[in-house]
């Protein structure tokens, strides 16, 4: 975490009680407090320094604004300045800025202006450069890609929620972690797949509960959201929430209090909110699949990530990343070009599983007969996994099994019947069906049904003919 780091840090304040704050809340950093503006200026001089806080009234009892002239000493040697002041009228706020500051709070909540001034500057100093964005969390080269999240990474600090969008496999969670820890939160990031869960389960796992609260709850378990106290909570996969669910959860995340499962006793947590969906928001909201009041909550700041077919200048960068600690792998150019013309239905996952089988095996020259290989095997194998896609195993969840069953039936017959020009017997028999599932399924689609009898009885008897 960034506020582990121990920064030098001067203090020009000529109040002695708000030097007492002041060395409370920087505590663990090398800080050096002067009274007045000359003081102040010969430390600047002889010292390196991180940051400087200054008083916006320095000692001088008919300048109400002598502190600013400390700001283009603190410019000139490099060090980040911050103007404290109980005057923050904007003509203060704005000749300060004028003058070079790099951040302005007004006194009187100093706990939080010093954990949000140091956070920034943190996230300043570590904002990633144009060459591309390499960390333990995120890798990427594509420059709308790096734009998105130094976007994002500007609001780290704050309490703002972000809404993360994109394809499943492109790196929604690993996005999250960069956030928190550009953050400067002192807790953990706790994350969740709101996908996984029935409501109950969710519940519980949100909320935690109480020894004896429900059948199997044989102990007290503290919840996701009193385990993000003080740091972050990742929603992943927001949109999967019930309607049922979101009130409660927004209650809290509005109140941030909330009661466990089979306790009389409020919890309090002080978490941030990170979400993530890989369906269209606006879609969910018009659906009425989320609510827009909680729709409204979670997407302080949105961002988009792409797929990896539309950032293909990270592939290499991205292998690099995953073997660095390891086994290194040596293409040939038919194998970069094979890999480069692929299309990545999993994205950023699909493309760790390649190098975690190419890293396991005997050599690392790749040549491009084995990539073509191994490709095809993750095609078949995505073709595998994605024959249900996401979305409709999470309308399994939402609907319940028949439902998605019928809606799949119905899919297949439309589009059967479509394809043959409306033939209902010949759909029976290439669908391989009964004429009264096939009935069942037209009146679902609101379809008249006019039996011939004769012809569906031919087309049944020819089925049960057929080896």
């Amino acid at each position: 975490m960034f506020l582990m780091l121990k920064l030098s840090i001067l203090v020009a304040e000529d109040n002695p009680l708000a030097r007492t704050v002041m060395a409370t809340h920087l505590k663990g950093h090398a800080v050096d407090f002067v009274p007045d503006f000359s003081t102040a200026t010969e430390k600047i001089k002889e010292k390196r320094y991180n940051l400087c806080f200054i008083d916006l009234k320095l000692g001088e009892e008919d300048d109400d604004c002598s502190g600013l002239k400390l700001i283009p000493l603190a410019k000139s040697k490099r060090i980040y300045s911050i103007v404290m002041s109980g005057h923050d009228s904007e003509p203060y706020v704005e000749k300060a800025y004028e003058l070079g500051c790099d951040d302005f709070y007004a006194k009187g909540n100093e706990e939080t202006n010093v954990a949000e001034v140091l956070a920034r500057f943190l996230q300043r100093r570590e904002k990633p450069n144009g060459s591309g964005i390499i960390s333990e969390s995120f890798v990427t080269q594509d420059p709308e890609t790096q734009f998105s999240i130094q976007e994002a990474l500007k609001y780290a600090p704050a309490e703002l929620p972000i809404l993360i969008l994109g394809p499943s496999g492109t790196g929604k969670t690993s996005l999250a972690r960069l956030i928190h820890d550009h953050s400067g939160r002192s807790g953990e990031l706790i994350s969740i797949n709101c996908a996984g869960y029935t409501d109950d389960l969710l519940e519980a796992e949100l909320f935690g509960y109480k020894k004896g609260a429900f059948t199997g709850a044989n102990d007290n378990r503290k919840g996701k959201l009193l385990m993000a106290d003080q740091g972050t909570l990742f929603l992943d996969e927001i949109g999967t929430i019930s309607l049922k669910m979101q009130p409660q959860l927004l209650k809290a995340i509005e109140e941030r209090t909330f009661y466990p499962l089979g306790s009389e006793k409020p919890e309090t947590s002080n978490f941030r909110i990170i979400s993530a969906t890989l369906e269209d928001i606006q879609s969910l909201v018009k659906e009425g699949r989320l609510r827009f009041d909680f729709f409204q909550r979670i997407h302080g700041f949105t961002l988009k990530l792409k797929p990896l077919a539309q950032r293909k200048d990270d592939i290499f960068p991205l292998i690099s990343f995953f073997t660095r600690q390891g086994k290194r792998l040596a293409f040939t150019q038919e194998a970069k070009e094979e890999i480069a013309r692929y299309d990545w239905p999993g994205n950023v996952r699909e493309l760790k599983k390649l190098v975690d089988i190419l890293t396991a095996g005997e050599s690392g020259r790749v040549e491009v007969e084995a990539v073509k290989k191994l490709l095809n095997t993750l095609r078949l194998e995505e073709g595998t996994g994605h024959f249900v896609t996401e979305e409709q195993r999470r309308f399994v969840l939402r609907e319940g099994m028949n439902s998605a069953i019928e809606r799949f039936m119905d899919g297949v017959i439309e589009r059967t019947l479509k394809a043959n020009g409306g033939k209902r017997t010949q759909a029976i028999s290439e669908l391989k069906i009964s004429t009264r599932l096939l009935y069942q399924s037209l009146r679902r689609q609101g379809i008249s049904v006019r039996k011939n009898t004769k012809r569906a009885k031919h087309a049944q008897n020819q089925l049960i003919a057929t080896p």
